[in-house]
């Protein structure tokens, strides 16, 4: 909030469409985080309205190669980058997406900078859609967007494999595993967690509470990820957990 950035991209909006609602969700991304930003929208977007366009930059790769998207679901739509940042909350909404490469000029501010895509492209890609003009007049369908490794979950048989992608500031350790995903292994009341190095067995929980204070468990989450915890304690601390640590669950 302390540079011009984000102003600028909602001037753009209001110039195109004055009566649109703005939500900021956070402008507290860490710099550069896709994955940061990859969690925090697919946390906050599914509570939105139906219809909703949500707008997401965290750009480390902006005036390179990386492409300008659309994304269309049955709920809402998504403009980003594609580097990711739109990858988990496409998959946590869970339906068949549309995916639009932007490149009609139309559509776009009159100059195009090599620095500032979100005020140039994208706040004036979400404003259109916003006002309504149809994904496919923004360029042309594509048939996959870019999928990182943090929004991928790996089947091994028995097993889960996929990797830490956020810590809350409780300390709950956020994994890219899915309920589905537990769902396909018939995950029931324990549960055996390898955290990097670190093999844990813990019980499988519906609250923080059904353990004793201070004991670790494993738990979906609000946002319907597997989170290992410690009822009012702090799991990351103790675990030495860190984003990108890899997890196996069976």
């Amino acid at each position: 909030m302390r540079d011009s950035y984000v102003a600028e991209m909602k001037g753009v909006i209001l110039g195109i469409i004055p009566n649109a609602r703005i939500v900021d969700i956070t402008h507290q991304i860490e710099k550069f985080n896709v994955k940061m930003g990859a969690y925090v929208l697919a946390s906050a977007s599914p509570q939105f309205p139906d219809g909703s366009v949500h707008l997401a930059i965290v750009d480390p790769g902006v005036g390179t190669k990386r492409r300008p998207i659309i994304v269309k679901t049955n709920k809402c739509f998504f403009v980003g980058p594609d580097n990711g940042v739109l990858a988990l909350a496409v998959k946590n909404i869970g339906d068949k997406a549309q995916i639009y490469k932007i490149i009609n000029n139309a559509f776009m501010l009159p100059e195009v900078s090599r620095t500032f895509h979100g005020r140039d492209i994208f706040a004036p890609a979400a404003a259109y859609l916003a006002r309504g003009t149809s994904p496919a007049k923004f360029g042309p369908e594509i048939k996959r967007m870019r999928i990182p490794k943090f929004a991928r979950s790996i089947r091994k048989r028995d097993r889960m494999e996929g990797q830490v992608i956020y810590i809350d500031d409780f300390g709950n350790i956020v994994t890219n595993l899915t309920e589905t995903d537990l769902k396909r292994i018939r995950i029931k009341g324990k549960v055996n967690v390898k955290l990097g190095s670190t093999e844990l067995k813990l019980p499988f929980c519906g609250a923080y509470g059904d353990v004793e204070r201070g004991k670790r468990l494993a738990i979906v989450g609000s946002h319907n990820f597997l989170e290992i915890s410690v009822n009012q304690g702090n799991a990351a601390k103790g675990l030495k957990a860190q984003i990108g640590d890899k997890v196996v669950v069976c």
